[in-house]
């Protein structure tokens, strides 16, 4: 397949998807900033979370375990309520009392419970009125940013919203004000009939984007016109889990890092809920930089065809 750019579905942003580039010759290694520690000096351990953190949530199972789900104030937030200048809040899932399980390693119904407690804790954010932006995501593996093994994800909510969000508001409401549909929604219906898709059932579909940034990058999306996560139901959410589980184990075959996230705009309640999931397996260097052209050598049809061999 020879290069071609491609446009972002929303935004004008540009990739070069180019195949070729996977063939060069390269005698450096990235470094991995992770340093595992063992269970008994982990701050996420059974053993230390409740005596070194303030606990906000504690989600306990009927199996022989002291609890499924806790939830913790970040200890180093970047954002805080006490911050005049940088008011926010963030918050740490702990998805597992198990220092050595990932999250694909969890049953469906695991998985399913740690999305019902991104809605309990997004709802509990949104109290605060001068929250307008909430971001969930999970940083996996030191080249995606993690600074703890411990299987964790996080939300982080701020009164500024991202321009970056600002611009994709405006654009979605343009695209809905023109057509009378929701953008996202096309998106499905294409995806659907093409060779990015990796699976769907009635809920739920998993795709690979038209002009995906990272290599190996998926999206998953609820077929219903979903605005958030509070708003997704127990089928939705099992759907949710059972797809995201082997495609996290396909990209543990990688050997990448990767990070997930989704996005909620507060006062707009007419979004189209999607994860993202992007594995890190290139480095931008400077055309990406530079010129703001990224360059993917996995073109999203190629790695479709890698997570449907699940």
């Amino acid at each position: 397949m020879p290069s071609e750019i491609r446009k972002d579905y929303v935004h004008d942003r540009y990739v070069i998807i180019a195949p070729a580039r996977s063939k060069r010759p390269k005698d450096t290694e990235r470094p991995q900033l992770l340093n595992p520690v063992k269970p008994e000096n982990c701050v996420f351990c059974p053993n230390k979370v409740d005596k070194l953190n303030k606990v906000l949530m504690t989600v306990k199972s009927g199996q022989q375990k002291p609890w499924s789900i806790k939830v913790i104030a970040n200890k180093y937030p970047s954002v805080a309520t006490t911050y005049p200048k940088a008011y926010g809040r963030q918050e740490v899932i702990i998805e597992s009392p198990n220092h050595f399980e990932e999250l694909e390693d969890l049953s469906v119904k695991q998985v399913a419970e740690i999305f019902k407690v991104y809605a309990q804790r997004t709802v509990a954010i949104s109290q605060d009125k001068k929250i307008d932006y909430i971001l969930i995501f999970k940083n996996s593996g030191g080249a995606a940013g993690a600074s703890l093994q411990h299987v964790h994800s996080q939300i982080f909510a701020t009164q500024l919203l991202p321009p970056l969000l600002q611009e994709k508001s405006q654009r979605l409401a343009d695209y809905r004000l023109k057509t009378g549909r929701c953008l996202y929604c096309d998106v499905i219906k294409k995806e659907q009939r093409g060779p990015r898709l990796v699976a769907e059932d009635k809920n739920m579909i998993a795709f690979c984007p038209w002009a995906s940034m990272n290599n190996y990058e998926i999206w998953l999306m609820p077929k219903r016109h979903v605005d958030n996560v509070t708003q997704l139901t127990e089928a939705e959410r099992l759907s949710l889990a059972k797809f995201i589980k082997p495609i996290l184990k396909k990209i543990n075959l990688l050997g990448l890092a990767y990070n997930y996230y989704f996005h909620q705009v507060v006062h707009d309640q007419d979004q189209h809920l999607y994860l993202k999931i992007r594995p890190r397996g290139s480095v931008w260097a400077s055309v990406e930089i530079g010129a703001g052209f990224i360059i993917n050598p996995i073109s999203p049809e190629q790695a479709a065809k890698f997570y449907r061999q699940y």
